[in-house]
């Protein structure tokens, strides 16, 4: 089942991160994206530890359309170097799958 992958990506403010969702889900880039607001993320930049307070987006798209996923996302994100990644999906229950694969492109 490794062709459906979840999608982490990162943004600063919550009118960014529905703006980067509704785009992906219109453009049948995503079936899904869950979006959680009010996390707390720790980390390097430029030298210094910096501290932010960012919303993640939970993206549930399909292994061959991560290319054009990441281009999007670079596209309508704010970030100088945004977090992007995409794990595989290794197990699922068969009808969310099912359902997965409708509402996502067909290549």
């Amino acid at each position: 089942m490794t062709e459906f992958i979840v999608v982490y990506v990162t943004v600063p403010t919550t009118a960014e991160g529905e703006r980067i969702a509704a785009t992906l889900v219109e453009e049948r880039l995503a079936a899904c994206v869950n979006r959680i607001p009010g996390i707390r993320s720790t980390y390097r930049w430029r030298g210094l530890v910096e501290h932010a307070e960012e919303e993640l987006l939970i993206i549930k798209s399909r292994a061959d359309l991560f290319a054009s996923l990441k281009h999007r996302v670079v596209e309508l994100h704010s970030y100088d170097v945004p977090e992007i990644i995409a794990l595989p999906i290794v197990e699922g229950s068969e009808p969310y799958v099912r359902w997965l694969d409708e509402e996502i492109a067909k290549t």
